[in-house]
Parts: C-alpha cells; sequence; structure tokens
C-alpha cells in the first residue's frame, strides 16, 4: 500500500510517500516562501526520486488544522486535486496529533502547542506511555496560563513539541516539574508522521472522499474576527 501525505498548516511544509508501511521518501522545508511555492514541487521531485506515480497513491492524507488558514487550504486543495484525479480516498489529520506522534521515546505527557497569538496556543494533550500514545483532550485554543494550571495539577513530566513550545516553556517551565523541549528534529509537525498515523486511521476504516475532505478551523480567520469586534464595539457605544 502505497500513501502520500503533505503537511502545510504552519511555516514548514513537507510530504512523504510510505510504503507497506516504510517511509521511503521525507522532503521537508523550513524557508520563507508560500507554500504555494514549495509544496507540489517538492511533491513532484519525491515522486521522481522514488520511481512513483500519483496514480500509483493508494490513500492521501493531509494535516487539517488548526493553523494557518492559507497553508491549510493550500495543503488540503492540493491533495483533493491528486485524490479526486484517480478516485481515491484521503484521511484528514489534527496537526496537532500529527505533531504529538513525533514524540514516543518519552513517559508523561506530550503537549503539542502551536502559537495562536494573543496569549493563547492551539493545543491538545496526549498521554505517551509504553510506547503508545492516548489522546487526553481535544484540540482546542487556550490561553497559555490556563494551559500551565492543567499542566501543573496533572504533575507529570511534559515535553512541549510544535512552533509554540519554546514561547510555553519560557512560561511555564517553571511551574512544571520536569518539563522540556522537543529535540529540533522533532519539534515540528511533518509529513512522515502523518502518513504513520494516516496507515492507523487506514486500518480503522476512517477515509473520506476528496469531496468530503474540509479544513478544521478551531477559530474564524483574523479579517473575520476583527469585523465581529468592530461590530461589536460598534454596539457598545450606541
Amino acid at each position: 500500500m502505497l500513501i502520500l501525505a503533505v503537511e502545510a498548516s504552519a511555516a514548514p511544509s513537507s510530504c512523504a510517500l510510505l510504503k507497506d508501511g516504510l517511509i521511503i521518501a521525507d522532503m521537508r522545508t523550513n524557508v520563507k516562501l508560500t507554500h504555494s511555492q514549495t509544496l507540489m514541487p517538492m511533491v513532484e521531485s519525491m515522486l521522481n526520486t522514488t520511481g512513483a506515480l500519483v496514480s500509483d497513491v493508494d490513500l492521501f492524507a493531509v494535516t487539517h488544522g488548526p493553523g494557518s488558514f492559507t497553508g491549510i487550504r493550500i495543503g488540503i486543495a492540493a491533495i483533493k486535486g491528486m485524490a479526486a484525479a484517480f478516485d481515491r480516498p484521503c484521511i484528514g489529520l489534527s496537526t496537532l496529533e500529527v505533531t504529538a506522534h513525533n514524540i514516543f521515546c518519552f513517559d508523561g505527557i506530550v503537549c503539542p502547542v502551536m502559537d495562536a497569538r494573543r496569549g493563547q496556543v492551539y493545543n491538545a494533550l496526549f498521554d505517551c506511555s509504553g510506547g503508545r500514545m492516548t489522546r487526553m483532550t481535544d484540540d482546542r485554543a487556550i490561553a497559555i496560563e490556563k494551559l500551565g494550571g492543567e499542566l501543573a495539577e496533572r504533575g507529570r513530566p511534559c515535553v512541549f513539541v510544535g512552533d509554540g513550545a519554546a514561547l510555553c516553556f519560557d512560561a511555564l517551565h517553571e511551574r512544571i516539574s520536569g518539563s522540556v523541549i522537543a529535540p529540533a528534529n522533532l519539534l515540528y509537525q511533518n509529513a512522515a508522521a502523518a502518513a504513520l498515523l494516516a496507515l492507523e486511521y487506514y486500518g480503522r476504516g476512517q477515509t473520506v472522499t476528496a469531496e468530503e475532505l474540509n479544513p478544521v478551523y478551531l477559530r474564524l480567520p483574523q479579517a473575520q474576527r476583527e469585523l465581529l469586534e468592530k461590530k461589536s464595539a460598534g454596539g457598545d457605544r450606541r
């Protein structure tokens, strides 16, 4: 079975091929170019390098959020286009769950965090014990201080992973005994982890069609939030 996964929910972008449970290709960039410039050229290069064709792919996977609204749309559009062309199934994955799956050699709480601005992060908590990952919370947008209180109450070692890891560690490490930041090579979400997780989802029959694949945003886009705030402020003055 051949799985093609892409990840474009934040500044880095990546793509990967998983064949019969083995990662046979994994390409990543973290440069100041838009994903519309980097993602599909990487996919094309990866396919050329491995000798695979898009028509060979049995399953397509992508992180569907949370994250950058533009990046998520680009990743989903890429997967929709390829999957629809050959009528292949798709899997949309939580960016936070994919990020958490970078970390298995740890005994404690895996805490993926993506900077959501305004003192908040996109977050979910996962228990990692004996090489198994178990979700503890839903994906959410949460204030950093509130997250710190929750982790302190749980009283277990914690590893921060994701582009908000340094932000949270700096703010919270004195309150959370045993907290650490994931190493640089495991810090960001990536398509290789997405492909491996997609294989698990496929085994449980959790696929969708290209048409059914949609983004999962935890908050409204910034422009819509600002418009609502202006309307609310205007209403307060009347």
